[in-house]
């Protein structure tokens, strides 16, 4: 079978993907004639969601491009703030994000999250409602089919939520969103939520919301100020 040398030309920030040996200016590569250059790049690590603009010895080109013998690739990191197939930006977060998913409902973004979902459930749930896919999963983002996802490099929570605000740069609307279940809060008197309410609590706090969904009841107790930090300090890092 007939093959093409390439020479291929990663953004620093995809580095990350390959292999410790690979990482360098230029990756020397030999590869099938037929295969597309978004099966080659795949091939060494870098799943597709990851892959931004594409050039073959300085020509845009796509991830469809059958590159010829001796062509120099340079594959840039996606662009900032990235845009998504969809007509807005919605999260569904796999079962390793769960504090990334409350932050980002703190802020009021719209996040999917269960923390019982297999690789394929997550997929197609994805594609039906139409979310971008977060996961620290390389092998889940090159799941054939999947139409949106990234990469979430970091492992601690607040960096994941700067990383994700930076990269997406989805509308926030905090305090919004019902941290368990994702639906939207609404105000509630004190009388509409008394049952739900410790005896400390009603005699403490006057202003309620409660979720539309799950019913579940908010008020701006001694969590809040820590909150309303996560809050600020997201929208100083966006």
């Amino acid at each position: 079978m007939d093959q093409v040398s390439l020479t291929l030309r990663f953004a620093p920030e995809l580095r990350f993907f390959l292999p410790p040996r690979n990482r360098v200016d230029r990756v020397r590569v030999q590869h099938d004639a037929t295969s597309t250059l978004g099966h080659v790049i795949e091939s060494l690590g870098v799943p597709r969601t990851e892959i931004g603009r594409l050039r073959a010895d300085g020509t845009e080109v796509t991830a469809a491009h059958r590159p010829a013998d001796g062509q120099t690739i340079e594959i840039d990191a996606p662009a900032r703030p990235q845009h998504t197939p969809f007509d807005r930006t919605r999260f569904l977060l796999d079962v390793h994000l769960g504090t990334l998913a409350r932050r980002l409902r703190l802020l009021g973004v719209d996040t999917a999250y269960d923390n019982d979902r297999d690789d394929d459930a997550l997929v197609v749930q994805a594609n039906d409602e139409q979310r971008v896919l977060l996961t620290r999963d390389r092998g889940l983002l090159r799941r054939r089919g999947l139409l949106a996802g990234a990469h979430v490099h970091h492992t601690d929570p607040e960096l994941q939520l700067h990383e994700v605000l930076r990269r997406f740069d989805p509308p926030l609307a905090p305090f919004t969103r019902c941290l368990a279940c994702n639906g939207m809060v609404e105000p509630a008197t004190k009388q509409q939520v008394q049952g739900d309410l410790e005896a400390g609590t009603r005699a403490t706090y006057d202003t309620f919301t409660r979720c539309r969904s799950c019913g579940r009841v908010y008020w701006p107790g001694a969590h809040h100020d820590r909150l309303a930090q996560i809050v600020d300090r997201a929208r100083e890092h966006i």
